[in-house]
Order: C-alpha cells, then structure tokens, then sequence
C-alpha cells in the first residue's frame, strides 16, 4: 500500500491523486502506475480547472497498471482508492485474485464484481493518506 501511496504522488491530476501497485504470485513488486494523461500527451492551458470536462480524459491508476504486465502476471493489487466499477472489471480480466485499497469510492459496483469474480476485495485502512 505504501508503494501505491508514493506512486500516486505522480499524478498531475490536482483534484484525485490515485496510485496502485501490483505483485506478482511470488509477492515481488512488478510495476507502479498513477492516474493522468496517456504519455505525451501536454494539457492545454485551463485543462485542469474544470474538473468534469477533463474526467473523462484521465486514465485510472490501475488501467496504467495492467499495461505493464501480461494477464495472469500479477495476483496482487493495492491501490489507494476502491477500484472504480470498469477498473475492477480490468482487474478481473487480468486474472488479479486479491485487490487491497485505502479509500473508499462510493459510486463503485466494486464489491459485487468481486464477489461474483471471486477476487478478495479488502480495505486497508492504516497506510499513510494523500
């Protein structure tokens, strides 16, 4: 989780800062991603003041994530807020059995995904806070 924490610190994204991490089936660390633009992309001037224009703009921290590995890579993922609902179906996708996160996100059909999917969805709340 402290990994996740460090990772989103990167993000340029200045209202919801997200990062995640993932571990492969031996618990070694295989990549670290954070919310914010598709590479090279330069935000024109004003982007990040409107907050619901520039949204769907954004890539989430754990759809940066699976870019970095192969499906069925990692078994572990701890990212600092509650997968959104189409985050947690990538993670499902990608053959992730367990997801741990800090902060909850309440407009997320997270839980449900991971009980039908059989992944172990679980908050950790005492990790250090954005």
């Amino acid at each position: 989780m402290a990994l996740a924490h460090v990772a989103s610190l990167r993000s340029e994204d200045p209202f919801r800062k997200v990062g995640a991490a993932a571990l492969d089936h031996d618990n070694r660390v295989i990549a670290t991603a954070y919310n914010g633009l598709a590479p090279g992309f330069v935000a024109p001037l004003g982007f990040w003041e409107d907050r619901e224009k520039r949204q769907k703009f954004m890539l989430h921290a754990e759809v940066n994530l699976c870019s970095l590995f192969k499906r069925g890579e990692a078994k572990i993922v701890a990212t600092t807020t509650m997968p959104c609902t189409a985050c947690m179906q990538t993670l499902c996708a990608y053959g992730i059995k367990e997801v741990y996160y800090r902060d909850v996100y309440q407009q997320s059909d997270a839980p449900e995904i991971a009980e039908t999917y059989g992944v172990k969805l679980m908050q950790v709340a005492d990790f250090p806070h954005a």
